[in-house]
């Protein structure tokens, strides 16, 4: 389900932080597209954190170390490397006032990069927005095999060690489903989403 947003260059962050907090997220047609329009799927996708499961290959490359993970080193470079066209996806749906806004909520601390280097190079990253203690995944890239997969570990770890309670995924995917997510429907999603977003909130960092 979208709703759509009247034609501009900015999202306000205090009407995207509302519109997370409520279950409703942005996205574009395209990166050259100047609107954005807003998404409350019937269906989200989650990965619950008590369920999240790494493959054993993926164990494997994680103990050989062939990445320095870091976060927030370099937010935009990451949500620049989510935005990069690819042979198997020609368009994006980050443009500019997505990625004005979203490294606006990086700078007020809601917005968070988790990166995989190699040699000093980023060669694959995620982001979110944190809220409370929620964390909803943007999304994800990889320039060498396997790098946006372990840095997707490294986040469940550091949700869990902060006390998060919910770990959006928008949606789901086969390559998501392989570490544990799921579907659940809206109504479902949007008690959880209250749920995890009373109280005191936890902090990313």
């Amino acid at each position: 389900m979208t709703r759509p947003y009247a034609p501009g260059y900015r999202i306000p962050t205090d009407l995207l932080l509302k519109a997370y907090a409520s279950g409703v997220f942005p996205m574009a047609e395209s990166a050259t597209d100047p609107e954005v329009f807003w998404v409350r799927p019937e269906t989200r996708g989650i990965i619950p954190l008590d369920g999240f499961h790494a493959p054993k290959s993926l164990r494997k490359v994680i103990r050989k170390n062939l990445f320095d993970i870091r976060f927030d080193f370099d937010f935009e470079a990451t949500i620049d490397g989510c935005a990069e066209r690819r042979e198997e996806r020609r368009s994006t749906w980050i443009n500019a006032p997505i990625r004005e806004a979203y490294v606006e909520l990086h700078r007020m601390g809601h917005c968070h990069s988790v990166e995989a280097r190699r040699e000093g190079r980023l060669v694959g990253g995620l982001y979110g927005v944190s809220l409370g203690r929620v964390f909803f995944g943007e999304s994800m890239f990889a320039r060498e095999t396997d790098a946006s997969k372990v840095c997707l570990v490294h986040l469940v770890e550091r949700l869990k060690e902060r006390r998060f309670a919910l770990l959006d995924t928008q949606f789901t995917t086969e390559h998501l489903k392989r570490f544990g997510a799921v579907d659940v429907p809206r109504g479902r999603y949007e008690k959880m989403l209250a749920d995890a977003l009373k109280g005191e909130a936890v902090f990313f960092p």
